[in-house]
């Protein structure tokens, strides 16, 4: 059973990381299959309420890795944590199976809920780089998360969510393929300074054109 997961997880580095070449590479240096390997070791602990072994396993891990996940996180199959740094994933958060997560992402709480504190991904889920996923908010299937999004609401299904706090970007009726291209996302910042300049540019041609009949008037 062990080695068949061990197996499974190597594999699905191979899959989503072009940088992967090897499975002994794999294997000895990635940081995220090294964390999701002592989760699971700790979680087994956690389930069976030997709560300070759970956390020694886990903390072990954080030092070795940089990267915290929580015994308590409920994490389903397929999950890689591309480099890993920073990542953090809080105690009562879920994650579905074939999620994808990459450095700097936060599973974290607001500070203000009891109980279930942290979010809940769905299958296929992709956060970018930096990103935050906060409170015990829902993100659907299939959904990406722009790189350094902050996201405070629920997300539905075959979406892509960007910006701070992260607005809907993207909505298809069909399913969304995962893919590792953080990039190609509309900028929806952007957008909306492009808007008030195009707002300000109208405005002065008003002014422009109220002055110059105000001269008309007074010369006549």
């Amino acid at each position: 059973m062990m080695f068949r997961q061990l197996k499974e997880d190597i594999a699905i580095v191979k899959e989503k990381d072009p940088a992967a070449r090897s499975s002994l590479e794999i294997l000895l240096t990635y940081s995220g299959l090294k964390a999701v390997r002592s989760y699971r070791r700790a979680h087994w602990f956690y389930q069976r309420k030997m709560y300070t072994i759970a956390r020694i396993i886990s903390q072990r891990a954080r030092h070795k890795t940089g990267i915290e996940i929580h015994p308590g996180a409920q994490i389903g199959k397929g999950l890689f944590i591309d480099h890993g740094m920073g990542v953090v994933i809080g105690e009562t958060t879920i994650i579905g199976d074939n999620c994808l997560l990459y450095q700097g992402v936060t599973l974290g709480g607001t500070g203000k809920d009891k109980g279930k504190r942290h979010p809940t991904l769905g299958d296929n889920v992709m956060v970018g780089a930096g990103a935050k996923v906060l409170g015990p908010i829902h993100i659907g299937n299939n959904v990406k998360v722009a790189a350094n999004a902050v996201v405070l609401k629920d997300i539905p299904n075959d979406c892509t969510a960007v910006g701070v706090p992260a607005r809907i970007a993207r909505r298809e009726g069909q399913k969304v393929e995962q893919d590792l291209d953080q990039i190609h996302m509309p900028d929806l910042t952007m957008e909306d300074i492009t808007m008030l300049k195009r707002a300000v540019k109208c405005l002065r041609e008003e002014m422009s054109e109220l002055e110059q009949q105000s001269h008309s008037t007074q010369e006549a």
